[in-house]
């Protein structure tokens, strides 16, 4: 269940040292074909890092044989030589793997504003490709892990041909993606302006609905690979389905190990104009502090469900708003509901129906709630 699930790839993880702890650091996952094409999404954030930059050249032309990446250090902020240091690691993986440095993608992760530790990081880089095995993905996804507690990976398969993924992230989980790298494998026949058009879709109702803190990475990046191997050519809205479901089995673990988090909070919204307001107003209620902290605190405030909802531009009408958690409708028509006492938020999953009462569209957004753990591991990450 990983990048290697699928045919055609080989991947690993070592240590290279840019860990003060010493664990895992370095990644690679190479596409042994028969086929080489590929896609990726990467932030929106303009302040991008030096291998977003590197990895939006290699993408254009829809090829990739390979991905480099690596924890404990983000190589974000570091100016014209943190560019140079990107190049400089594609340079060197193309030696070890005998392909063209054009075609290797590079991900970066961990504090941003610092350079990287070349000779650490090239050592790690060759030892990672003498080390690849088509079981390696688990290795891989340890590998790229920072405030991370587990790895996380995932799969799917239909029998002719499989879908594998690996994704890390912990913290600054907000759009566009997350503070999050990923890799999405599959061994489908299928062209780059395919897999584009897949991958876009799978994270806009995935990743792209994951929010823990409202903060958006410099580095994120999602990569979708595909290596032909199985030769089977996939039906179109079974391959969708199939990667919607991987990227949203890793997002929800990248929510189950948010940074500090007591709950994990799926906010619905329903019966909203369209699904862009159903999304604005389930991002706002993801981003008050105040509900927030109150679900860290068992309460169950709908109060502060729909004063979040109120500073959005959706078309609603305030007296009919309909609120439920945990099944219990404690706001009904902009006012009270049943009783709040009898809401039960002692389980780590949270449920928030907010019902809008003006058309037919819907959707959810995953975050999770605001802790005293959070503040302190935040407030310590740079030492």
């Amino acid at each position: 269940m990983s990048v290697t699930t699928p045919r055609g790839f080989r991947s690993s993880g070592v240590a290279a040292g840019l860990k003060s702890t010493g664990r895992p650091d370095v990644a690679v996952v190479v596409n042994d074909g028969p086929d080489h094409h590929a896609a990726a999404v990467f932030t929106a954030n303009r302040v991008a890092a030096a291998p977003v930059y590197w990895s939006r050249q290699v993408i254009a032309d829809g090829r990739a044989d390979a991905v480099v990446l690596n924890s404990g250090g983000a190589n974000a902020c570091t100016g014209a030589p943190g560019f140079q240091d990107t190049h400089a690691t594609a340079e060197h993986a193309a030696e070890q793997l005998g392909v063209s440095a054009t075609d290797i993608l590079v991900c970066s992760t961990g504090l941003i504003g610092e350079r990287l530790p070349m000779e650490q990081l090239l050592t790690g880089v060759r030892s990672a490709a003498e080390t690849l095995a088509d079981d390696g993905g688990q290795a891989a996804a340890e590998a790229i892990m920072t405030t991370d507690s587990v790895a996380k990976t995932a799969s799917f398969t239909d029998g002719r041909y499989a879908i594998g993924g690996m994704a890390k992230g912990a913290g600054m989980l907000a759009p566009g993606l997350a503070t999050m790298l990923a890799v999405l494998t599959t061994d489908a026949v299928l062209p780059a302006e395919d897999l584009d058009r897949y991958l876009r879709e799978a994270v806009r109702t995935t990743f792209n609905r994951t929010d823990s803190d409202g903060c958006m990475s410099t580095n994120d990046t999602v990569i979708l690979m595909s290596s032909g191997a199985s030769g089977a050519v996939p039906e179109a809205g079974a391959f969708q389905e199939g990667l919607r479901s991987v990227c949203a089995d890793l997002a929800r673990q990248l929510i189950g190990d948010a940074e500090g988090a007591g709950h994990d909070i799926a906010i619905e919204v329903v019966h909203a104009a369209s699904e862009e307001d159903a999304e604005e107003v389930g991002r706002a209620v993801a981003r008050s502090n105040l509900f927030k902290t109150a679900i860290f605190g068992r309460d169950p405030n709908w109060g502060r469900v729909l004063s979040a909802v109120g500073t959005t531009q959706a078309a609603f009408e305030p007296d009919r708003l309909d609120v439920a958690i945990n099944g219990v409708q404690i706001c009904r028509g902009g006012g009270i509901g049943d009783p709040r006492d009898l809401v039960d938020l002692a389980a780590r999953e949270v449920h928030v129906l907010i019902d809008l009462h003006a058309g037919q569209d819907a959707a959810t957004i995953w975050t999770n709630d605001l802790t005293h753990d959070y503040v302190h591991e935040n407030s310590a990450y740079s030492s």
